[in-house]
């Protein structure tokens, strides 16, 4: 999402704390792809700001106050002394507010009048129908947005992403190696194995880690969960499980309810794993230059339902191109391994 890409692994010592009755503490600010990231000296993350809600609260005063534009209260200063972040996430905000939608620009947020035409047009109110409407106006910020607020919910279930510095750029070359924008992210437990969220974030359970010395295995479910995020907008299949009313408060407020995320988020930890047929993976396995016979395998240890991803494997020969270095590798299965 961000387009000063010169900006996007700055890190700074703020004051931050999370409402007005909490003394400020001391925290290590890490500005991400689509994050702000707030983590305490010993390295718990202690927030996540998705940067399309960052407000600045004192114009061009220092320090510089930011705070979630839902949450005043919520507050990081930024002092003197760390003029690169605040320059750098000042001109970050600029841009991403270039691109909010504007009214007759991109028909993200409706006036009244087109509520009247939707309502004439009683397809649009027709679940399914206004649930992709809604899935083809709302742009990539706000994408991002509600992919990390679903993100928020998930790891209520599940416990805090691997978000440690030292993974964070093997993470990064993780996800640059099977999508060609987003976000890779290690939970550490959780019934489920891989999914995929609103904004390119594909989420990986620790297991893929800790249980396979092969780093195909995780680039394999990172890779199979990009080419379902192509084939299924996973926003639209957010809607279309939240309902009619999500979706029009979507349109009509730019924000889904929280209880919508957090029973979607519910749902997707505990549903049944499935995946596209071989004809569709094995293209996408060719072209990423990855052996598709490991992920098989962790698939079915017997390798009798994913015969066809071991049989006609694209890299049997020559093996994957590179997908970490061992000592990314290591490291990641050392910190985010469970």
């Amino acid at each position: 999402m961000t387009a000063l890409t010169q900006f996007t692994r700055l890190e700074a010592t703020g004051l931050w704390r999370p409402d007005a009755d909490s003394q400020r503490r001391e925290v290590i600010v890490s500005l991400g792809d689509a994050t702000l990231t707030m983590t305490s000296i010993r390295g718990d993350v202690l927030a996540h700001w998705s940067l399309g809600a960052v407000m600045r609260a004192n114009g061009s005063q220092i320090p510089a106050i930011y705070h979630p534009d839902t949450a005043p209260e919520e507050t990081l200063e930024l002092g003197a002394g760390e003029q690169e972040m605040i320059g750098g996430l000042d001109r970050l905000l600029k841009v991403i507010d270039r691109r909010r939608p504007r009214p007759g620009k991109l028909r993200f947020l409706l006036s009244g009048s087109m509520i009247a035409i939707v309502g004439a047009l009683s397809v649009f109110w027709l679940p399914d129908a206004l649930a992709r409407y809604a899935t083809n106006v709302v742009p990539t910020v706000k994408r991002a947005e509600i992919g990390t607020r679903l993100l928020e919910h998930i790891t209520h279930l599940t416990g805090q992403a691997c978000s440690t510095p030292d993974a964070r750029e093997p993470l990064r070359r993780l996800s640059e190696r099977v999508q060609p924008s987003g976000s890779v992210v290690i939970l550490p437990s959780g019934s489920f194995t891989s999914v995929h969220l609103p904004g390119r974030i594909i989420v990986l359970n620790s297991r893929v880690l800790e249980d396979y010395e092969d780093p195909d295995v995780a680039a394999g479910f990172a890779l199979v969960e990009a080419v379902q995020a192509d084939a299924s907008d996973p926003l639209g299949d957010l809607l279309y499980d939240a309902g009619l009313i999500a979706s029009l408060r979507l349109l009509t407020t730019g924000a889904l309810p929280d209880s919508a995320l957090a029973d979607y988020a519910e749902d997707i930890m505990t549903e049944t794993p499935s995946y596209p047929a071989p004809e569709t993976l094995l293209p996408a396995f060719a072209k990423a230059e990855l052996r598709s016979t490991p992920f098989a395998y962790a698939v079915d240890v017997t390798g009798e339902r994913t015969l066809p991803l071991i049989e006609a494997d694209p890299r049997r020969a020559e093996g994957s191109r590179t997908v970490l270095s061992d000592a990314d590798w290591v490291r990641l299965q050392g910190i985010c391994g469970g």
